[in-house]
């Protein structure tokens, strides 16, 4: 029996408009809040001070830091999308958080495939823009961005 080894999609695979739902979820705990704000430097009151958060910030308690949503959604869809298939990261664009995101809540992600050409620059390898969306156990949107993402031909497509 042949081997089949998880990963992520080359460039030909990916279809414009194709939905992706990264599963299992991820539950954001306190610890994930402290870990990734802290070892950021990011000294936000709003994510770090319970007495702050709870008694004087809009939402009455401490928010996820944003950078950690964004990061936990893309990961979530890397080996489904760009593992081991993934050249570089070109960028992100129209990133926002519309809803905020609590310790307890688990963040869903799904992805769409926005559109795709090969590269001008670098044969055997194309450019494929996601956006990527992330909702809570509630289905409320708590986080989209799009990335721009640089993956590799299929081998025999290249050779």
């Amino acid at each position: 029996m042949p081997d089949i080894i998880q990963r992520g999609l080359y460039y030909e695979e990916f279809v414009e408009d194709a939905r992706y739902l990264h599963r299992p979820g991820r539950t954001a705990a306190e610890a994930d809040n402290v870990l990734f704000t802290t070892l950021t430097m990011n000294m936000q009151a709003l994510h770090l001070d319970a007495a702050f958060a709870d008694a004087q910030a809009p939402f009455h308690a401490r928010l996820m830091n944003s950078m950690w949503t964004l990061s936990t959604m893309v990961g979530a869809s890397v080996a489904q999308l760009t593992q081991g298939t993934l050249v570089a990261q070109l960028g992100f664009g129209d990133i926002t958080f519309p809803h905020p995101l609590f310790a307890g809540d688990t963040l869903y992600t799904e992805s769409v495939i926005v559109d795709k050409r090969l590269s001008s620059s670098r044969p055997g390898q194309g450019i494929v823009q996601i956006a990527h969306t992330g909702r809570n156990q509630d289905g409320t949107v708590v986080a989209t961005a799009t990335r721009s993402v640089l993956v590799h031909c299929l081998p025999e497509a290249s050779a």
